[in-house]
């Protein structure tokens, strides 16, 4: 693949993280600042000391302070997952530029969001204690960084096994793999349950789905968009073709 191609392709990856983005933007506000601003009240209510003004309202911060956070998010999301599409095309199987979109957005949510969340699962204002932040961002991150080199482990491990196993096989053998390391890094990790008691178990998991369904509405989005528009600058145009005329036939006298 050619500089100009990739220079194509991150551009449209990133319109389509943009387009994703603003997706994404629709559930986040809709879903997820109910969630946070019930999580406040609660905060709120039981702070024992309350702080000075806030610098910033809230209204602002759900509004332009969401939405500025999100598109940048978005845009910058979908030049890095097209530079992966462009070392990932043709790496993976015999599968179209749509298809291959399509599957990278899917494992890269698996990979990249679903496998850290199930293990440290975002938690709204009022959960956690600060003392363990740092310990808790850096787990997380440790945790992503897994999954991702895992992920693509289990991708090299499966192409390795297909000449022996065939390709089912070996697919079923890698993605067994995974779920086992997987598993392993769950038991041996830390784990973290700081909610307070008083804290509604109901807001707590709302707040975790809808933190989920902003990240599935942004993957899948940027696999919809970004497949459309990568197939239509890699599959070559098929020039239509021009009725020739039929020679005339003599008419007999």
């Amino acid at each position: 693949m050619n500089s100009a191609t990739v220079r194509n392709l991150l551009v449209r990856g990133m319109l389509a993280g943009l387009a994703a983005g603003l997706a994404a933007l629709v559930v986040a506000y809709f879903l997820g600042e109910p969630r946070v601003d019930e999580a406040i009240a609660f905060e709120e209510a039981h702070a024992h000391e309350h702080g000075g003004e806030e610098l910033v309202t809230r209204t602002l911060q759900s509004t332009a302070g969401l939405s500025t956070g999100v598109l940048v998010y978005g845009v910058a999301f979908g030049g890095i997952a097209a530079l992966a599409y462009c070392f990932a095309l043709g790496r993976i199987g015999r599968f179209g530029p749509r298809a291959s979109a399509l599957l990278l957005a899917g494992a890269g949510l698996l990979a990249v969001y679903v496998v850290p969340f199930l293990k440290y699962p975002a938690n709204p204002p009022a959960v956690g204690n600060p003392d363990t932040l740092d310990q808790r961002t850096t787990l997380y991150f440790l945790m992503v960084v897994l999954s991702v080199l895992l992920a693509v482990g289990t991708v090299i491990l499966g192409k390795r096994l297909a000449p022996r196993l065939g390709n089912w096989n070996a697919t079923v053998a890698a993605a067994g793999s995974f779920v086992l390391v997987v598993g392993l890094a769950y038991a041996f990790l830390p784990s973290y349950n700081e909610a307070p008691a008083e804290f509604p178990a109901t807001l707590l998991w709302q707040y975790r789905l809808a933190a989920l369904a902003v990240q599935a509405t942004l993957w899948t989005a940027f696999g919809l968009v970004f497949g459309l528009l990568a197939e239509r600058l890699l599959t070559p145009r098929t020039e239509p073709r021009t009725a020739t005329a039929a020679p005339a036939t003599p008419v007999p006298n």
